[in-house]
């Protein structure tokens, strides 16, 4: 019975996995240098087998050999509900002869009778290093050079100002983008010791930058490269001003050789750098002379709309009339232009709605404003154009946008005695004179005083009692903080489950020598922080030692042992190992720092 269970079982898998769509796609490479070869991938998912791979010639670089195939098959139960995937994997190597950006075109495989076409992606082929005639030289695809043993010099990490436009007008956009550049394959954390400041500017913080590294040929070398922080800027004076791109620390990470008995292996070593990225100074000129009188002091490109809610009314009737100024630049500084109304119309203040976001190197949006309006007499009535005046420095003029004028017909409401006009100004004059006060004017005392009140003193009791606690708090978390090895020890598991979470996400993603580096950093963290020993003197021995004086079974302590081994030699042969083989290395890993947690610090 039970075979025939894992039978049905299997079948079941099968047909679920032909039901899946068919997925075929390229994973190009994600640096490739002159002079070097690196792999193209095409994926194949939820197919068994796939015929008549047709892959296209990529200019600039020369075909070495492939395809080496692969293939992947994954099962979950989720709730109860079993799924399959199986991923096949054509690899092709190739050489990057010629420096550039080209195209990948689409490649086409059969399955089932039907042709499947990868979407064209994009190459670019970095120049290699410019030679300083120093071997020891950092390289992003070397990390053997990113040793601890060399200093961090400002021309390996440091961070660039950088600005789309050279001189710009006052209150025009620009773009200010702060970027970092990293020879080193790992920065565990920026901190801004002195945020950048922007004198004489307004500005826009765009907060959805993605940080996904990209590479960069700069001053003939190779970098990674991140966008740390983006801003559009709008300068409020003219002439030169400077931009204080403030003061960093970065933690980069190195590797330090480690002798492991019969085998070498690394290990990663964090060092703090200070980086200052100077100033920047950009020249703002003045707007052009002259300025047209009704000129808003907008600068962009923009289109102007108006509505008038109805051109019949009756008089004490409110209505609006919107106008909708659409464009980019400093769309949210826009003052309100002014419409003409009758004098026959009271008027109240202007409504604004602004709605912006930053798109590209400027901001762009819409800014609506609702002029409401009551006719006070009975007539036809006029309201004249409205003006909006703005300047657009791409054309280096002032553009006058203008709204339709409108007329109105305004009858007399249906319960209200319409004064006429001269009547209506000698109405307003007197509002400011009330009705004179009468009745009883005895003066009397009807209040307590709120400290002879119980709930003053209430809340004095419980602000006192409140203070106490805060002062009791405080102190015990300065106590704590003060133990420094305490507090290591404490977090050493929160940390270590932090990154064996990282390194499950490498792991379903199938990227194993990523996995095993994040696994590797999680094991040394945790010793070292639950050991109270630096990371720098982590070895074997001192490892055994430690764990043993600490109660922890000799059994336990060989399979830690075995589980760093297993991971330094999975980093240097990725190419070798199964799922099952990394899956069973991440459930050692878990299972060994949960069996720790138990274990008491002698």
């Amino acid at each position: 019975m039970k075979r025939y269970n894992i039978l049905i079982l299997f079948i079941l898998l099968l047909c679920q996995s032909s039901l899946a769509e068919v997925q075929f796609s390229i994973v190009p490479p994600r640096t490739v240098i002159e002079g070097q070869n690196f792999a193209v991938t095409f994926r194949l998912k939820d197919a068994t087998e796939g015929s008549a791979l047709k892959v296209p010639e990529i200019e600039g670089c020369r075909l070495l050999y492939g395809p080496a195939t692969s293939t992947m098959q994954s099962y979950q139960n989720i709730g109860g509900r079993m799924s399959s995937s199986v991923t096949v994997e054509y690899t092709y190597t190739y050489r990057a002869e010629k420096a550039g950006e080209y195209t990948i075109a689409a490649a086409s495989i059969n399955v089932d009778g039907k042709t499947l076409q990868t979407k064209p992606a994009s190459l670019k082929v970095l120049p290699p290093d410019k030679s300083s005639g120093n071997d020891d030289d950092v390289r992003i695809d070397d990390p053997s050079t990113q040793n601890s043993n060399r200093q961090v010099s400002d021309k390996d990490v440091f961070i660039r100002i950088i600005l789309n436009k050279s001189k710009a007008y006052k209150e025009e956009a620009i773009e200010c983008v702060m970027k970092l550049y990293t020879k080193y394959s790992s920065i565990s954390g920026i901190t801004a010791v002195t945020p950048p400041s922007f004198d004489g500017f307004l500005i826009e913080e765009d907060n959805s930058v993605a940080t996904v590294n990209d590479t960069e040929h700069y001053n003939g070398q190779n970098y990674l490269t991140a966008v740390l922080k983006k801003y559009i800027i709008f300068p409020q004076k003219t002439g030169k001003l400077t931009i204080n791109s403030g003061k960093y620390d970065i933690t980069v990470v190195q590797y330090e050789r480690v002798n492991m008995g019969f085998f070498s292996t690394s290990r990663p070593v964090e060092k703090s750098v200070h980086v200052n990225p100077g100033n920047l100074s950009i020249n703002i000129l003045p707007l052009p002379e002259p300025q047209p009188a009704n000129f808003s002091g907008a600068v962009g490109n923009f289109k102007l709309e108006s509505d008038l809610s109805s051109n019949s009314l009756r008089t004490n009737e409110a209505a609006t009339l919107s106008l909708t100024i659409t464009g980019s630049g400093d769309i949210k500084y826009i003052k309100e232009p002014q419409i003409d109304f009758p004098v026959e119309f009271e008027q109240y203040t202007p409504r604004t709605d602004i709605n912006s976001r930053i798109s590209g190197n400027t901001v762009t949006g819409t800014t609506s404003i609702e002029y409401t309006f009551v006719p006070q007499a009975v007539g036809d009535f006029t309201i004249a154009p409205t003006e909006f005046v703005y300047f657009d420095p791409s054309a280096a003029k002032y553009v006058t946008l203008s709204t339709p004028a409108y007329q109105l017909k305004v009858a007399k409401g249906v319960s209200t005695a319409v004064a006429t006009p001269d009547q209506q100004s000698i109405s307003a004059k007197n509002t400011d004179i009330l009705h004179i006060k009468t009745g009883d004017k005895t003066l009397k005392k009807d209040r307590v005083p709120v400290i002879h009140t119980m709930f003053y003193w209430a809340i004095y009791i419980a602000i006192v009692i409140l203070l106490i606690i805060i002062v009791y708090a405080y102190s015990k978390q300065i106590k704590l903080s003060a133990d420094v090895t305490g507090l290591k020890m404490a977090r050493a598991n929160k940390v270590a489950r932090k990154r064996l979470k990282e390194a499950k996400k490498f792991m379903n993603a199938h990227q194993n020598e990523k996995f095993y580096e994040e696994i590797l950093k999680a094991i040394w963290g945790y010793l070292s922080d639950k050991l109270a020993i630096p990371a720098s003197q982590l070895t074997r021995q001192n490892i055994s030692e430690s764990l043993a004086a600490n109660s922890m079974p000799d059994e336990m302590i060989e399979r830690l042992l075995r589980i760093i081994d297993d991971c330094e030699m999975a980093r240097y042969t990725p190419g070798g190992l199964s799922d099952e083989s990394v899956e069973r290395t991440f459930t050692g890993a878990s299972s060994i720092m949960n069996e720790m947690e138990n274990i008491k610090k002698q």
